[in-house]
Protein backbone atom coordinates (compact mmCIF):
# COMPACT_ATOMS: atom_id res chain seq x y z
CA UNK A 1 0.00 0.00 0.00
CA UNK A 2 2.93 2.32 -0.63
CA UNK A 3 2.52 2.88 -4.38
CA UNK A 4 -1.16 3.18 -5.28
CA UNK A 5 -1.57 4.45 -8.85
CA UNK A 6 -3.65 7.51 -7.85
CA UNK A 7 -1.62 8.05 -4.67
CA UNK A 8 -1.33 10.57 -1.92
CA UNK A 9 1.47 10.33 0.64
CA UNK A 10 0.04 9.43 4.04
CA UNK A 11 1.68 8.55 7.35
CA UNK A 12 -0.10 6.57 10.06
CA UNK A 13 -1.09 8.88 12.93
CA UNK A 14 0.71 7.02 15.72
CA UNK A 15 0.50 9.93 18.18
CA UNK A 16 -3.25 10.41 17.76
CA UNK A 17 -2.95 14.11 16.95
CA UNK A 18 -5.17 13.88 13.86
CA UNK A 19 -7.56 11.00 14.54
CA UNK A 20 -7.34 10.35 18.29
CA UNK A 21 -6.20 6.71 18.03
CA UNK A 22 -2.80 6.39 19.70
CA UNK A 23 -0.40 3.52 19.12
CA UNK A 24 1.86 1.91 21.71
CA UNK A 25 4.66 4.12 23.09
CA UNK A 26 7.15 4.72 20.30
CA UNK A 27 4.54 4.82 17.54
CA UNK A 28 4.60 8.60 17.79
CA UNK A 29 8.36 8.54 17.21
CA UNK A 30 7.97 6.39 14.10
CA UNK A 31 5.41 8.84 12.76
CA UNK A 32 7.75 11.78 13.48
CA UNK A 33 10.64 10.06 11.69
CA UNK A 34 8.54 9.56 8.56
CA UNK A 35 7.32 13.17 8.81
CA UNK A 36 10.94 14.36 8.95
CA UNK A 37 11.74 12.41 5.79
CA UNK A 38 8.96 14.09 3.80
CA UNK A 39 9.46 17.54 5.35
CA UNK A 40 13.23 17.55 4.73
CA UNK A 41 12.53 16.91 1.05
CA UNK A 42 9.59 19.29 0.68
CA UNK A 43 7.20 16.43 -0.13
CA UNK A 44 3.60 17.09 0.91
CA UNK A 45 2.15 14.53 3.31
CA UNK A 46 -1.07 13.85 5.16
CA UNK A 47 -2.04 11.78 8.16
CA UNK A 48 -4.08 8.62 7.96
CA UNK A 49 -5.92 6.96 10.82
CA UNK A 50 -3.97 4.50 12.93
CA UNK A 51 -7.10 2.39 13.01
CA UNK A 52 -5.68 -1.13 13.10
CA UNK A 53 -7.08 -1.90 9.68
CA UNK A 54 -3.74 -3.10 8.33
CA UNK A 55 -1.00 -5.64 8.98
CA UNK A 56 0.38 -3.63 11.91
CA UNK A 57 -2.60 -4.63 14.10
CA UNK A 58 -0.76 -7.68 15.46
CA UNK A 59 2.09 -5.44 16.61
CA UNK A 60 -0.14 -2.93 18.37
CA UNK A 61 -2.15 -5.74 19.97
CA UNK A 62 1.07 -6.82 21.64
CA UNK A 63 2.26 -3.35 22.66
CA UNK A 64 4.94 -3.09 19.98
CA UNK A 65 5.43 0.39 18.48
CA UNK A 66 4.19 0.51 14.92
CA UNK A 67 3.90 2.98 12.09
CA UNK A 68 3.94 3.17 8.38
CA UNK A 69 2.94 4.70 5.11
CA UNK A 70 -0.20 4.50 3.04
CA UNK A 71 -0.97 5.78 -0.44
CA UNK A 72 -4.66 4.91 -0.50
CA UNK A 73 -6.89 1.97 -1.26
CA UNK A 74 -10.56 2.04 -2.20
CA UNK A 75 -11.01 5.65 -1.03
CA UNK A 76 -11.74 8.43 -3.51
CA UNK A 77 -9.19 11.17 -4.22
CA UNK A 78 -10.54 14.64 -3.54
CA UNK A 79 -10.07 17.77 -5.64
CA UNK A 80 -7.80 19.18 -2.91
CA UNK A 81 -5.65 16.03 -2.91
CA UNK A 82 -5.36 16.07 -6.70
CA UNK A 83 -4.20 19.69 -6.52
CA UNK A 84 -1.44 18.69 -4.09
CA UNK A 85 -0.29 15.29 -5.42
CA UNK A 86 -1.65 15.20 -8.94
CA UNK A 87 -3.70 12.31 -10.18
CA UNK A 88 -7.41 12.18 -10.85
CA UNK A 89 -9.97 13.60 -8.42
CA UNK A 90 -13.13 11.57 -8.07
CA UNK A 91 -11.37 8.26 -8.72
CA UNK A 92 -10.14 5.63 -6.30
CA UNK A 93 -6.57 5.80 -5.08
CA UNK A 94 -6.24 2.20 -6.25
CA UNK A 95 -8.94 0.82 -8.56
CA UNK A 96 -7.43 -2.66 -8.25
CA UNK A 97 -7.37 -2.75 -4.43
CA UNK A 98 -7.86 -6.42 -3.42
CA UNK A 99 -8.81 -7.41 -6.97
CA UNK A 100 -7.12 -9.73 -9.49
CA UNK A 101 -5.60 -6.71 -11.26
CA UNK A 102 -3.67 -5.79 -8.08
CA UNK A 103 -0.28 -6.80 -9.50
CA UNK A 104 3.17 -5.27 -9.84
CA UNK A 105 1.92 -3.51 -12.98
CA UNK A 106 -0.62 -1.66 -10.81
CA UNK A 107 1.76 0.69 -8.99
CA UNK A 108 2.93 4.26 -9.30
CA UNK A 109 6.68 4.20 -9.95
CA UNK A 110 6.91 7.73 -8.52
CA UNK A 111 5.17 6.84 -5.25
CA UNK A 112 7.17 3.62 -4.98
CA UNK A 113 10.46 5.50 -5.43
CA UNK A 114 9.62 8.06 -2.73
CA UNK A 115 8.20 5.56 -0.26
CA UNK A 116 10.97 2.99 -0.67
CA UNK A 117 13.38 5.80 0.23
CA UNK A 118 11.19 6.80 3.22
CA UNK A 119 11.08 3.20 4.45
CA UNK A 120 14.84 2.77 4.03
CA UNK A 121 15.46 6.10 5.80
CA UNK A 122 13.31 5.13 8.79
CA UNK A 123 14.68 1.60 8.99
CA UNK A 124 18.25 2.90 8.89
CA UNK A 125 17.44 5.56 11.48
CA UNK A 126 16.33 2.97 14.01
CA UNK A 127 19.05 0.49 13.07
CA UNK A 128 21.65 3.15 13.89
CA UNK A 129 19.82 4.59 16.92
CA UNK A 130 18.56 1.57 18.81
CA UNK A 131 18.72 3.52 22.06
CA UNK A 132 15.76 5.59 20.82
CA UNK A 133 13.41 2.62 21.04
CA UNK A 134 11.04 2.99 23.98
CA UNK A 135 11.01 0.46 26.76
CA UNK A 136 8.21 -2.01 26.14
CA UNK A 137 5.79 -2.51 28.98
CA UNK A 138 5.27 -6.12 30.01
CA UNK A 139 2.51 -7.49 27.78
CA UNK A 140 1.97 -10.81 29.51
CA UNK A 141 -0.45 -11.92 32.15
CA UNK A 142 0.52 -13.79 35.28
CA UNK A 143 -0.18 -17.02 33.40
CA UNK A 144 2.38 -16.01 30.77
CA UNK A 145 -0.11 -15.65 27.93
CA UNK A 146 0.01 -12.45 25.92
CA UNK A 147 -2.63 -9.95 26.94
CA UNK A 148 -4.09 -7.27 24.73
CA UNK A 149 -3.24 -3.73 25.87
CA UNK A 150 -6.32 -1.83 27.00
CA UNK A 151 -5.86 0.94 24.42
CA UNK A 152 -6.51 -1.53 21.56
CA UNK A 153 -10.13 -2.02 22.63
CA UNK A 154 -11.13 1.15 20.77
CA UNK A 155 -9.23 0.04 17.66
CA UNK A 156 -10.90 -3.35 17.53
CA UNK A 157 -14.36 -1.77 17.52
CA UNK A 158 -13.68 1.07 15.06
Amino acid sequence: MVASPNYIFMIYDGDGSEFGLVGPPGSDDIEATFESFYDDRGIPRAATAFSGRSDYQAFINNGVPAGGLFTGAEGIKTDEEAAIWGGIAGEQYDQCYHLACDTIENVSPEALDVNIDAIAYTTFHYAMNFDEFPELAAATSTAGAASVPAWTTDLATS
